[in-house]
């Protein structure tokens, strides 16, 4: 990225954190925290982190600001946070960075210290992070720290092992904000990873070809050795994993002990009994050795599609043969089928080799979910549901559900300035609606606040599984009552949130804000539900705000919930840990909280929304064939964007070639199977990027009150 833009990146990164700030009620170091933390969990970095501000300053000071165990992989996960309040890029240097891990070491030191856990309040985030280290110590077979920083390294740090903490490997890596730049402006696409085999493995990797020499993309067979598979995901962990089933995986898979005990007992029968890896790359490097094979010397952009939890049983394996030598890793080697897309071609291969490799797996399609039609329905409804004026406001405006990262920005980053302002009034930034967003206020409205706190990612495949099924089960649910009732809960979430965060009694003792909001929505909700009635979304919607007295209720129940979701079990000291319990939805779930407000005109009754929402499914399933019809007759005016996009992404079939030529000629009586194939095709290109032009998005916006 060119000094210039990473300059307007840096602009843009300020507006959004002090939008953030404001929005929420947090400092500004808590918004720096959660937007940095938020892009390296997406980017593989690390995993949902808990944000725990822990610093101590002059002699012996120390660290910390996000932590997060894995105890299946027995990976530590912790953050440390260089946050620089100046509007100029500043630039971080190699010694800045190598006293912030220092720091961070001295909290792990202190952290196993019985006195200093003794000596802290059980409340604070000070022993909620050394609480984590210390319970979790055991289980601890590698630490992954990595650095958060507004400031920009002159050049860029690769992970890497630098030494040992409490026992285990300290990986360090670094997130700066040129790397932040980058990442943010790839959208969904994966940051590069360059892995120099010949430095790692000590030689090139033997690989046998096998493709024909006409073949848009190559693949190769490799026995790759366990020690080398090891160090690769040791340093890169999760980021070697293939975007959409990386969450999947993080969540789900567990390290196997039928492969570890092959790889104790039988390490050179490893290769036979074990399924191997399927792998894609963007480009390799070859070169002839010694004996006259063909070696791989580097390899950009690799990702693991198939074969998670055979590499992490790998690495668990390695952590095991530096501790008790019970492992002999140089006599393993696994089987990869390396393939080399074409990099224009990634976005739209990758995802399908990942399906196929896994089909054996529990990977639903759901855990797909980036491509999930249900993202397209949102979509297309948030681009032309006008809401209405909010309170004091001549006109309405439009929220934006971003279905991939970085969609919202990209349209603020071309146009004039006055186009741009138009956008902001059309969609204004605090009507943004993420993936992660939908998952947290849907499940918090399904009384499963318990879900909610284990953080983003997995409060999101909880959710992509759910509604899986539902879209499986009635497409036709997801249609423009659906997606007001999203909304309704969106006011009611971000209120919440902010009024927590604004309030005296938080003020006075911060902590578990996340927490206290989805607990105090849940509690409500489940608490009307015992009353046969449910809050009045549509009037949420119609108002675009939350009505008074729902406001006072929730400024009641607030500290309320606070208090419960603290008062931990004598089994549970941690608070974080303890609200993603069930047992604490439970305890919540089952107090008598004091409130003196009756929402009776802000409720309805549950047989009644029911009925609404029958009604929405009803409407939905007549007017999709009215959808496509407008659409179709839009179509007839200019085939040509459809027949360019579905060629170049090979996704035009025969019959669907037939149906557009149809069209061209202004025939949109199709025959039933052609109409279909078009349908399908259309749903394909829409998922892989297309967006309708104008004249058709304009048909269906006519159906769309």
């Amino acid at each position: 990225m060119s000094t210039v833009d990473l300059d307007e990146a840096f602009e843009h990164f300020w507006g959004e954190l002090l939008f953030e700030a404001e929005a929420s009620g947090e400092p500004q170091a808590a918004t720096f925290f959660n937007l940095y933390a938020k892009l390296a969990t997406e980017n593989g970095d690390t995993i949902d982190l808990a944000y725990t501000p822990v610093r101590h300053e002059g002699r012996g000071g120390y660290q910390l600001d996000g932590c997060a165990v894995d105890s299946e992989r027995g990976d530590l996960y912790l953050a440390v946070s260089d946050f620089r309040t100046g509007r100029e890029i500043e630039t971080l240097n190699a010694a800045q960075i190598d006293s912030l891990f220092e720091r961070v070491r001295r909290f792990c030191g202190q952290a196993v210290q019985p006195d200093f856990i003794n000596a802290i309040e059980e409340t604070s985030p000070t022993f909620e992070a050394a609480w984590l280290i210390h319970s979790s110590r055991t289980q601890i077979r590698r630490i992954r720290v990595i650095a958060f920083s507004n400031a920009r390294m002159s050049t860029r740090r690769k992970p890497e092992t630098s030494g040992e903490v409490l026992g285990v490997p300290f990986v360090c890596s670094v997130l700066d904000f040129a790397r932040f730049a980058d990442i943010s402006a790839a959208r969904d696409r994966l940051e590069p990873i360059e892995i120099d085999v010949t430095t790692i493995n000590g030689s090139p990797l033997p690989c046998l070809p096998a493709h024909s020499s006409d073949g848009e993309h190559t693949s190769y067979l490799i026995a790759v050795p366990g020690q080398f598979l090891a160090e690769i995901y040791g340093l890169y962990g999760a980021r070697l994993l293939e975007q959409n089933v990386r969450t999947f995986l993080q969540a789900r898979t567990k390290v196997n002990a039928g492969i570890i005990r092959t790889l104790e007992t039988q390490p050179e029968m490893f290769f036979a009994y074990n399924n191997g890896l399927t792998a894609t790359a963007a480009g390799i490097r070859t070169a002839r050795m010694a004996d006259g094979n063909l070696g791989i010397t580097a390899i950009e952009n690799l990702q693991i599609v198939n074969g998670g939890q055979t590499t992490a049983s790998i690495l668990y394996a390695s952590d095991s043969q530096r501790r008790d030598r019970r492992v002999d890793l140089s006599r393993v080697f696994v089987q990869m089928k390396l393939s080399v897309v074409n990099p224009d071609r990634l976005e739209e291969i990758v995802p399908k080799i990942s399906r196929f490799a896994n089909t054996q797996n529990k990977i639903s399609e759901a855990d797909f979910f980036s491509s999930h039609p249900v993202h397209l329905v949102l979509q297309r409804i948030s681009r032309q549901m006008s809401a209405p004026a909010k309170p004091g406001s001549l006109s309405g405006s439009k929220w934006f559900y971003e279905r991939a990262r970085g969609q919202y920005r990209d349209k603020l980053a071309y146009g004039t300035a006055a186009e741009k302002r138009r956008f902001e009034l059309e969609f204004p930034r605090d009507q943004l609606i993420d993936k992660t967003d939908l998952a947290k206020f849907e499940v918090t409205f399904e009384c499963r606040p318990h879900i909610v706190s284990r953080h983003a990612q997995k409060c999101f495949l909880d959710y992509a599984e759910s509604i899986g099924k539902a879209w499986e089960t009635s497409e036709a649910s997801f249609n423009e009552h659906w997606f007001r009732a999203v909304v309704a809960k969106a006011i009611a979430f971000r209120w919440t949130d902010r009024m927590v965060a604004t309030s005296d009694w938080y003020q006075k003792d911060r902590g578990y804000k996340a927490q206290v909001v989805t607990y105090t929505l849940a509690w409500l909700v489940n608490h009307l539900q015992g009353q046969g009635r449910e809050l009045n979304l549509n009037l949420i919607w119609q108002r675009q705000e939350l009505p008074e007295e729902v406001r006072d209720v929730l400024r009641q129940l607030a500290p309320q919930v606070a208090a419960t979701i603290r008062d931990t079990p004598p089994y549970m000291k941690n608070v974080g840990e303890y609200c993603k319990q069930h047992d604490c939805w439970v305890a919540v779930a089952g107090s008598a909280y004091n409130v003196d407000v009756e929402l009776d005109g802000c409720t309805i009754d549950r047989a009644e929304a029911g009925r609404i929402r029958k009604e929405g499914i009803a409407a939905k399933k007549l007017d999709t064939d009215i959808d496509f019809d407008r659409v179709l007759v839009a179509m007839m005016s200019d085939t040509e964007p459809y027949f360019r996009f579905a060629r170049a992404k090979r996704l035009i079939t025969p019959k669907s070639d037939a149906a557009l030529r149809r069209l061209t000629r202004g025939d949109a009586a199709l025959p039933r199977s052609e109409r279909n194939a078009l349908k399908y095709m259309l749903e394909k290109m829409q998922a892989a990027g297309f967006e309708l032009p104008a004249r058709a998005q304009a048909a269906l916006a006519a159906e769309v009150q």
